[in-house]
């Protein structure tokens, strides 16, 4: 056949091999060619993505498996449930952290001779409401005279019932007699603890680069380690807990001023963990999470990375302004001036607002040393009679938020 020119019509020649094909541009790979390119890096991408996943699972193992778990505390509490106190706001969960004052282990010789023993050296009973709208963190004087039930030595052995200083409980039957005598002083059900000594918490402070604290004088004390000039400056491990801990060095000598002093650092640390910089840093927040894992004992609810981080995540939710720091209201005791007493009813109205989530209110210090700003008081001011309904208005307190920071 021929075409309408009269030319043979013959058929089209195949594309030569290293040729364009027809719909190709010239000089563009050919299909095969493109299809190899296409899974190397598809390839290549995977390997990449396994490579991260394992890293990260790798980082999460380690992390998870940095927490130590406390089943004696557990097994002991199962003993005395009948005895607890009930929840009364599910929603809300009550944390009891511990700072241990213990001088066995590793970098905790060095602040005195191991005697096999330790005391809580600091005690915040904190309370995180329901929808985590707000944190209370109240601390417990350790030289508070409270009822210590009975509880079990290490030894087996059994203390008796005994009106004492609440951080003896510790010494008596470690987590679970603390948790028992607060629970006792305060009928809030303790759900979670936490227990923290030195060097966990030297670690926690230098892992997020230190906190800034100020000081009106200079301070020179041999027994906490701890010299300082005036004015504002960062402190890091061993400074941070000299500072904590340092009593007849700084302030008026008293355990109620030292007491204020922690809760302040601690409200610049949790300013400075929730910054953008720790928490959306990879190079800082993996440092803040291994010193943290490594730092605490706790119970079987919060041992795994997962549980730690959901409670900061919670946490981080929080506004500063309602993270608040007061301790529990006190007075010297009477019969022993270098020991403290509840003071009543404010005492009694913190731990009615806890314990059915209500909102407490706190003020800075306007001369009191007792703790107590207006709790119970009514609409005018005027204390309210025993019989009748509690008040509308939200109990005050003597305290602070973590908004403040320390140097405030």
């Amino acid at each position: 056949m021929t075409d309408r020119a009269g030319t043979p019509d013959e058929p089209d020649p195949p594309a030569a091999e290293g040729t364009a094909a027809e719909g190709t541009a010239p000089g563009a790979p050919e299909p095969r060619r493109r299809r190899h390119w296409l899974r190397w890096t598809a390839l290549g991408v995977s390997l990449v993505v396994l490579a991260a996943a394992g890293v990260g699972w790798w980082f999460y193992r380690k992390l998870d498996g940095n927490i130590t778990t406390d089943t004696t505390a557990a097994a002991e509490l199962r003993r005395y449930e009948k005895e607890r106190p009930p929840a009364v706001v599910s929603a809300a969960r009550n944390i009891l952290l511990i700072g241990s004052d213990t001088r066995s282990g590793e970098g905790n010789r060095k602040y005195g001779r191991d005697k096999g023993t330790q005391r809580s050296d600091t005690t915040i009973l904190l309370h995180l409401s329901a929808g985590k709208k707000s944190a209370t963190a109240v601390s417990v004087p350790r030289d508070l005279m409270v009822t210590i039930p009975s509880c079990r030595r290490t030894d087996g052995t059994r203390t008796r019932e005994q009106f004492a200083q609440f951080n003896w409980a510790f010494e008596f039957g470690g987590t679970a007699c603390t948790i028992r005598t607060v629970e006792k002083l305060t009928g809030i059900r303790v759900d979670h603890h936490m227990v923290i000594d030195f060097r966990g918490f030297k670690k926690m402070v230098d892992a997020v680069d230190g906190v800034e604290v100020c000081l009106k004088e200079p301070v020179n004390d041999p027994d906490a380690k701890l010299k300082l000039p005036a004015g504002r400056q960062t402190l890091h491990g061993e400074q941070a807990l000299g500072f904590v801990r340092a009593r007849k060095s700084i302030g008026n000598g008293s355990d109620t001023d030292r007491m204020d002093r922690q809760q302040q650092f601690l409200g610049a640390l949790v300013n400075k963990v929730q910054s953008n910089g720790v928490l959306l840093n990879p190079t800082k927040l993996y440092p803040v999470l291994d010193a943290a894992t490594k730092a605490i004992t706790t119970d079987q609810g919060l041992d795994s990375l997962r549980d730690l981080y959901d409670l900061a995540r919670s946490m981080r939710a929080i506004p500063t302004e309602k993270v608040l720091f007061l301790t529990v209201p006190r007075r010297p005791y009477t019969y022993d001036a270098n020991r403290d007493e509840l003071v009543q009813p404010a005492a009694s109205q913190l731990f009615k607002q806890l314990r059915e989530d209500r909102p407490v209110v706190v003020t800075p210090d306007d001369g009191k040393k007792d703790g107590t700003g207006t709790p119970g008081n009514g609409a005018d001011g005027k204390p309210d009679d025993a019989d009748t309904p509690a008040p509308s208005v939200t109990p005050t307190f003597t305290g602070r938020t973590a908004a403040e920071g320390v140097c405030s």
